[in-house]
């Protein structure tokens, strides 16, 4: 498929879809919208206490001949991590439960845990929603048109696909947002948030700095190397990569590259389509097929629990997605035939 978008079937993922958002919805059984307030707190319960527990194990066994352990329970405390996150994540969509209190209590609780300011984040997030594969108005892995990509140093194109340094920029990302916009997560003030979004933005801020100063006083207290081992390195090292890498990839293709829209071409429906809670995702999904037809798109998967096939899509995508075109309501990824022979 090349940057026209047409495939060698004759579809073009990126013409209009013949189905509306409420086709869609209409698709997925009532009950998947059903926001269950006792079994959201199980997940929340049992994911602190799967953390937890790990945690505790690590600190009484992992010594001695068992140090060889550590990039296991690294593995697994990250993974947990990122399920904090998704039960944030909820949070943050409603799709937690009925109760805006509950969601926010919730939500600040998981996400300052790892680091994430979650007004901060919910509000961005719902921006990125509100304009999911806008090349301007997008709020995360917005594509570098070819003009900046032409501009960008040679360093900083093998950081961003060769390393990938981007797989580990989300804590970057609250700090400055993507490059190119302007702003903070942290700051009430900031172009993300209005006028009165800055009591609940400062909120999640002073949480946030809360923990922080938590960690701080733990380095302290039982050694900085043990905070590392303990919280840094499966933060930093795999929930941070776990997190980057999903919504990369959910903004890039796999086998056929996704389209991206400008002015009048973009619209909701073709830019993306979420508030169901998470453990109903892959029923609502698999009935949702059935309307979108072509329109969905899914790696083939591997064997087994760990997604490895996403390891492949990433390289692949690293090595062929560097810029869209400056001009166009519709644009794909392209590639730069030199990049990786220089």
């Amino acid at each position: 498929m090349g940057p026209s978008g047409m495939r060698g079937d004759g579809f073009d993922p990126s013409s209009a879809p013949p189905f509306k958002i409420s086709d869609i919805r209409a698709a997925i059984p009532k009950h998947c919208w059903v926001k269950n307030v006792a079994r959201s707190l199980g997940y929340v319960v049992w994911d602190l206490s799967v953390c937890s527990v790990m945690g505790r194990l690590a600190v009484v066994y992992l010594s001695g001949w068992m140090s060889v352990l550590w990039p296991v329970y690294w593995f697994a405390q990250g993974t947990m991590f990122w399920a904090l996150f998704v039960l944030g994540h909820d949070c943050g969509h409603g799709s937690f439960s009925d109760h805006p209190w509950l969601n926010n209590v919730v939500g600040h609780l998981l996400h300052t845990i790892i680091l994430v300011p979650y007004h901060g984040w919910r509000l961005s997030h719902k921006t990125h929603h509100n304009n999911h594969g806008h090349v301007e108005n997008d709020e995360s892995w917005v594509p570098l048109t070819e003009e900046v990509y032409n501009s960008l140093e040679t360093s900083t194109r093998f950081l961003r696909f060769v390393l990938p340094f981007p797989m580990f920029a989300f804590p970057l990302y609250l700090w400055e947002r993507s490059p190119g916009k302007e702003g903070s997560h942290f700051n009430p003030y900031s172009k993300l948030f209005s006028a009165k979004d800055r009591v609940d933005v400062t909120i999640s801020t002073l949480c946030w700095f809360t923990m922080a100063s938590l960690l701080i006083y733990l380095c302290s207290a039982c050694g900085t190397s043990t905070v590392l081992k303990l919280y840094g390195i499966p933060i930093w090292s795999i929930f941070v990569m776990w997190l980057d890498t999903v919504t990369y990839l959910h903004h890039h293709g796999h086998h056929e590259k996704l389209p991206w829209y400008r002015g009048k071409e973009w619209s909701y429906l073709r830019g993306g389509l979420t508030t169901i809670p998470h453990y109903h995702l892959v029923e609502a999904t698999r009935a949702s097929k059935s309307v979108m037809g072509k329109y969905y798109r899914e790696p083939t998967k591997c064997v087994g629990p760990i997604p490895f096939h996403l390891i492949k899509q990433l390289v692949s995508s690293l090595r062929q997605d560097h810029f869209v075109s400056n001009t166009g309501d519709v644009v794909f990824y392209q590639s730069d035939p030199h990049f990786h022979k220089s």
